[in-house]
């Protein structure tokens, strides 16, 4: 009797697993994304996102086997978007940082970053602090680059920081600037056009040890379901295809 109750029990957990794990699979998930900040996210002709973040998200929507919805929402209010519950993530090329840990979670690094300068060709500009003062150098709002221009050089240059990454390169490319301090890679991505053709970076990398996330709510258990996934997509190459379709080096 004892071993019948027992195989019973066996098969009704199984069955309720499975049940879940069937559940689980239509999960409906919401994501935002910014769709400024080529080659990361972006809007085509067509008005739909693209980009690095975009194809991660894409990826790791189908290895969850997830019912994913991709949305673009502003940077300035996309924390406060994802805690009202617009939407269920980010997936943003957003920086895993004290702060912004205080309130929402964050998964494993999906990347890593580093900061850099831009300014035009043939300009001889010294990155120290003795040879940007006095200077005009911008950054996004409410990013690491601009934390770090305002606390690190905001006592000698003149900081202008911009809604987005757009409208800063279109300021440095008009002369407004004198240079633009940014997370790398997207600026790589702009020298690398018509736009951005005479300029070029400038100095060191400033590595500050910046590392990449995706932020979801506190305490919800898609972070650790987005953790698995992305363990998954790195162990069969998935995501090696996606870092070579914009960088012809690694960037994780």
């Amino acid at each position: 009797m004892k071993l019948k109750n027992s195989l019973m029990g066996g098969l009704l957990a199984a069955s309720v697993a499975l049940a879940a794990g069937m559940a689980q699979a239509g999960d409906k998930v919401r994501i935002a994304t910014e769709g400024a900040y080529a080659p990361f996210n972006m809007v085509d002709a067509s008005g739909q996102l693209q980009g690095f973040d975009v194809d991660i998200a894409k990826a790791l929507c189908a290895e969850m086997k997830a019912d994913c919805e991709i949305v673009a929402q502003d940077w300035d209010g996309i924390i406060p978007g994802l805690r009202a519950r617009k939407y269920d993530a980010i997936i943003a090329s957003m920086s895993i940082t004290e702060e912004r840990q205080r309130v929402v979670d964050f998964t494993d690094p999906y990347y890593s970053n580093v900061l850099a300068f831009a300014a035009a060709k043939g300009i001889d500009l010294k990155t120290s602090k003795e040879g940007l003062k006095g200077l005009t150098v911008g950054a996004q709002r409410a990013t690491i680059a601009g934390q770090y221009l305002e606390d690190n050089l905001g006592d000698v240059v003149n900081v202008k920081l911009y809604d987005t990454q757009d409208n800063a390169y279109l300021d440095l490319a008009s002369g407004r600037l004198d240079a633009l301090l940014s997370d790398k890679f997207p600026a790589y991505d702009w020298l690398s056009t018509d736009a951005g053709q005479n300029y070029e970076f400038k100095g060191a990398d400033i590595d500050i040890n910046d590392k990449i996330g995706i932020a979801v709510r506190k305490n919800d258990p898609l972070s650790e379901k987005f953790n698995a996934a992305l363990q998954a997509i790195v162990a069969d190459g998935t995501y090696a295809e996606i870092n070579a379709r914009y960088f012809p080096f690694s960037i994780k």
